[in-house]
């Protein structure tokens, strides 16, 4: 069953059980109140009937004589003490029925019985001085067809109701499902990779938020699905060539093309090039490896101002070769839950990069704040090209000078594994690139 059905047919079940639990107890507290409407008027015409009783005025006889003559409100007077009947306007055998129970049974109820009928009745004293009673009743039937006719007006107005409230809830439940299915349509683009198809879904609330992490989700997924694309073209080509060389090379030895002093270079050109082969699958499964596996990464409290120093003394020999300082602003101990080893060599492929591309400088810069250290590693160099920043640290990215393509690919891995944020941006003078670094404290 559709969404769309379901909702309506949980809000009709939800609407109709509170309708009958509402029509029960009216109907049931209706006769009740109809009960203590008629004692009222009875009581207003027995104080009336009294009143003219004792009155005793002849020009109120017309309307005493009224009174009396109407049926709908049957009458007796009788005397208390002698047992007799002194008036009465209903029948004998009820009558006498009830001055037989009325001090036994029937005094200050509301509803007296006999011969099988029931009435809604009012006993008063015609005054203080006598054992006079007046009685007036009411047929409790006349009372049951008014609750008839109430329940039957009543059931009415409810299906009139439970019509409405239905088609309120369809139109709500419409609104609610037709984002969801037009949802679904747009997931369906993303199941079948049609990420560019995938279309804005006017919806709110909870709703809107999970088109826009549907939106999110296929922008990502398009993302990652090009970069996996591009990652085997550039994988082929950086290995394909290596490998070519080494055909190269170990065909020429095994003609006889090269021999002597060519043979021994190009013996050397293939350990250089089986190395360089090694270090791509090397780096490329580590890069696999923090991605999928949980084993690579061993996190440990680990103080990174003294990771940033070691990294900054590694790096001394390459930067002594090429006339490049490493300034170096000491801060105080940050300790966090990081793997060393990982963070040690993503810190060193990060200043290798800045030594490889400064003129005469390196500056390392930390700053603790709270729970957090932020890393500023920034050269003097020509800066990152505008078109190579957007993708600096996707992998098998290179700019000059860069050797494998993996090493600002691995340094983000590693920081992201170990919680932090790394981002890369040139210098607003055009004098040099700066890598930020923040990690955060994790016990």
């Amino acid at each position: 069953m559709k969404l769309l059905y379901q909702l309506n047919a949980a809000f009709a079940a939800l609407i109709i059980i509170i309708m009958s639990i509402t029509a029960f107890f009216i109907y049931s507290l209706l006769m009740d109140m109809l009960i203590q409407d008629e004692q009222r008027q009875l009581k207003g015409r027995a104080e009336l009937l009294i009143d003219l009783i004792n009155d005793q005025d002849p020009e109120r006889s017309p309307e005493l004589s009224q009174l009396i003559q109407d049926r709908n409100y049957p009458i007796l007077l009788f005397d208390k003490e002698r047992g007799e009947i002194l008036f009465r306007t209903m029948p004998s055998s009820i009558a006498f029925s009830w001055i037989e129970r009325y001090d036994e049974e029937l005094e200050g109820q509301e509803v007296w019985e006999s011969n099988n009928e029931k009435y809604v009745v009012y006993d008063f004293p015609v005054n203080s001085d006598s054992d006079q009673i007046l009685i007036m009743a009411t047929p409790l039937n006349d009372l049951q067809d008014v609750q008839s006719e109430f329940a039957v007006r009543m059931i009415v107005v409810f299906l009139i109701g439970l019509l409405l409230a239905i088609l309120v809830s369809y139109v709500l439940t419409w609104r609610l499902v037709t984002p969801l299915t037009k949802l679904k349509q747009e997931v369906k683009k993303i199941e079948k990779r049609r990420f560019g198809d995938v279309e804005k879904v006017q919806a709110s609330g909870e709703i809107k938020e999970v088109e826009q992490s549907v939106r999110h989700m296929a922008a990502e997924l398009s993302r990652y699905i090009h970069s996996q694309k591009q990652f085997f073209q550039n994988a082929s080509h950086e290995l394909k060539t290596p490998l070519m060389s080494i055909q190269g090379y170990a065909e020429g030895i095994r003609d006889g093309i090269f021999k002597g002093e060519a043979a021994e270079k190009g013996l050397t050109v293939m350990v250089s090039e089986t190395e360089r082969l090694k270090k791509i699958v090397n780096e490329m499964i580590l890069l696999a490896k923090l991605d999928s596996s949980e084993d690579v990464y061993n996190p440990e409290q680990s103080d990174l101002s003294m990771i940033v120093t070691q990294a900054k003394d590694r790096l001394y020999p390459l930067a002594n070769d090429k006339n490049i300082e490493i300034k170096l602003e000491e801060s105080s101990p940050f300790y966090t839950n990081i793997d060393h080893e990982h963070v040690l060599q993503a810190m060193i492929n990060i200043l290798s990069n800045a030594v490889r591309h400064a003129d005469r400088m390196v500056i390392i810069t930390t700053e603790i704040e709270e729970d957090q250290m932020k890393v500023r590693v920034s050269d003097d160099g020509a800066g990152i090209p505008e078109d190579l920043l957007p993708q600096l640290f996707e992998r098998f990215i290179k700019g000059k000078q860069g050797e494998t393509g993996l090493g600002l690919a691995i340094s983000r891995a590693i920081i992201e594994r170990s919680g932090g944020i790394i981002s890369a941006y040139n210098k607003e003078q055009g004098d040099g690139a700066v890598f930020e670094i923040i990690f955060h404290k994790k016990e």
